[in-house]
């Protein structure tokens, strides 16, 4: 198998499993990964997924870029200049649509904690699909290591790299790894806010493991909330990013039953049990009376409510 899928207790764990081949994103491992994606959205049990490379070289170390056996030269460069202005139904730039129809299926944004074990190197595609898909990120010490590696085939790269690297790096981090297309490790990765911890090899599993563990013990629909919240959003001027949370808190509060539950258990002092249930519709409010409006409106204007 191209990965190794499985889902333990909430967590869902994908391994690209092709560790001879540096665990290239060739189509079978592109479809395999695809669809674990879906499943893992769509499962509700699950709340939170790691996603790793097999072996200790490679995270991922791109796309599979050998053609086709029965393509000439003159094919490939004619198909590359169709999918410029044609790309086909169900694509985004070629690459077809699976969880997330905006990204396509090979850099999808789940709007699920996604957990980055990088076991190894992590470059073209496997960089891509670090910074697209993954939001926390987790180095080996020994092993991680990380490269842009198109601009020195003469490329900007068809993946969303260097979008990416511009909007979630410093201006002048990002242009040093893709002007001059240099490798670095994983203390590197730290120190430009590209990985959020570096831990011994030994340990990155046991690492990543425990803080999905933690995740699964959090509201399951404010997580999901937040994570979509802060991808959607984030970028929108503060006022408006604001009025959007705004928005999704009171949905949270009114249409699941964790953010009652999570006050009750703060005011119980108990461990709070998150089901992220979802509330029923019910009846209207009946008018109230002058002095219930009376009283109402005291309280709402003294915000302690």
């Amino acid at each position: 198998m191209a990965i190794l899928y499985e889902k333990r207790d909430g967590v869902a764990y994908i391994t690209l499993n092709n560790p001879a081949k540096a665990n290239i994103l060739d189509k079978q491992t592109s479809d395999e990964i695809s669809a674990a994606w879906v499943d893992l959205w769509e499962d509700r049990d699950i709340r939170c997924a790691i996603l790793t490379g097999a072996g200790d070289r490679h995270f991922c170390g791109g796309h599979n870029l050998a053609p086709r056996p029965d393509l000439t030269q003159d094919d490939r460069e004619y198909l590359r200049t169709q999918r410029i202005f044609w790309p086909l139904a169900g694509t985004v730039h070629g690459q077809k649509t699976g969880v997330d129809g905006r990204m396509g299926d090979h850099y999808p944004r789940v709007w699920k904690p996604v957990i980055a074990a990088v076991n190894g190197w992590a470059a073209g595609a496997g960089l891509y699909i670090l910074l697209s898909s993954t939001d926390i990120r987790i180095a080996s010490a020994e092993h991680a290591r990380f490269k842009f590696a198109l601009t020195t085939q003469g490329w900007l790269g068809h993946g969303p790299g260097a979008s990416l690297l511009a909007k979630q790096l410093r201006y002048s981090d990002a242009m040093k790894i893709m002007l001059t297309d240099e490798p670095f490790d994983a203390l590197e990765a730290l120190r430009i806010g590209l990985v959020n911890e570096v831990v011994p090899h030994a340990e990155l599993l046991a690492r990543a493991e425990k803080m999905a563990r933690h995740i699964c013990t959090l509201p399951p629909v404010a997580v999901r909330m937040m994570k979509e919240f802060m991808v959607r959003f984030g970028d929108l001027p503060t006022d408006q990013a604001w009025h959007v949370q705004n928005l999704i808190n009171s949905l949270l509060i009114q249409v699941t039953t964790d953010g009652e539950e999570g006050r009750a258990a703060f005011n119980e002092k108990r461990k709070p049990n998150f089901t992220g249930a979802l509330r029923r519709r019910g009846e209207a409010w009946e008018e109230p009376t002058e002095e219930e409006a009376k009283r109402r409106d005291e309280a709402y204007r003294s915000g302690e409510y």
